[in-house]
């Protein structure tokens, strides 16, 4: 079933409930789908108004911020042992060279890679993990990671939810053409990444006969 099909027919709580839960798992660290899912509610809030858009925009951004904070304390207080740990069960999410490229990201942008890595499909999962076992100040973790959410999660609630509108006539069409976009730019940002991940590990041995 299609999801914003699979989405009408749940309460508006329900669907507030499930775009805060989804994102704020997603912001944790769990590989989900929270942009698609994201999309899918702002655009079946254009067409019933059941679902507010400003509510749905609130829990979304909760989501994310609670999210990452969460995240954040469990690698600061897990460390690298615990990425260690995970690249071991999901190496296709945490592995060594995806790591290497993640905390490069954050040695060179500092706080702007947290506000920047929500935009980022594979970032978005990293970021609150990664500043916590590099021991980012919360502060400036907190900071960067609020202004995130709200720009990234009210930001795309609101656009979706207007373009809506404005396409009302032809917005079924446009459902999948709006998911269809969430996908690839998702796909686009993770494999940009791992070809960005491939060339750290590629250069790692290098280095590593320089250094001898």
């Amino acid at each position: 079933m299609h999801v914003q099909e699979w989405l009408d027919t749940i309460p508006a709580v329900a669907i507030y409930a499930l775009v805060a839960g989804v994102i704020g798992f997603e912001s944790l660290g769990v590989p989900l789908p929270g942009e698609i899912v994201l999309v899918s509610a702002a655009l079946l809030s254009s067409q019933h108004g059941d679902v507010n858009p400003v509510v749905l925009g609130v829990c979304a951004t909760a989501g994310a911020v609670i999210g990452d904070s969460i995240g954040y304390a469990i690698g600061r207080k897990g460390g690298r042992p615990l990425l260690a740990r995970l690249g071991r069960r999901f190496p296709r999410h945490f592995g060594p060279a995806h790591i290497a490229t993640a905390e490069r990201s954050f040695e060179k942008w500092g706080m702007w890679a947290v506000f920047i890595g929500r935009f980022i499909a594979l970032l978005r999962i990293f970021a609150g993990p990664l500043a916590g076992v590099l021991h980012m100040p919360y502060w400036k973790f907190l900071t960067a990671n609020f202004l995130g959410g709200v720009v990234w999660a009210g930001g795309t609630t609101a656009v979706i939810y207007y373009l809506g509108i404005v396409a009302e006539d032809w917005l079924k069409r446009f459902s999948y053409v709006g998911l269809g976009v969430a996908v690839l730019f998702g796909l686009g940002s993770m494999l940009f990444m791992k070809r960005r991940a491939a060339k750290v590990a590629a250069a790692e041995p290098e280095t590593a006969a320089a250094a001898e």
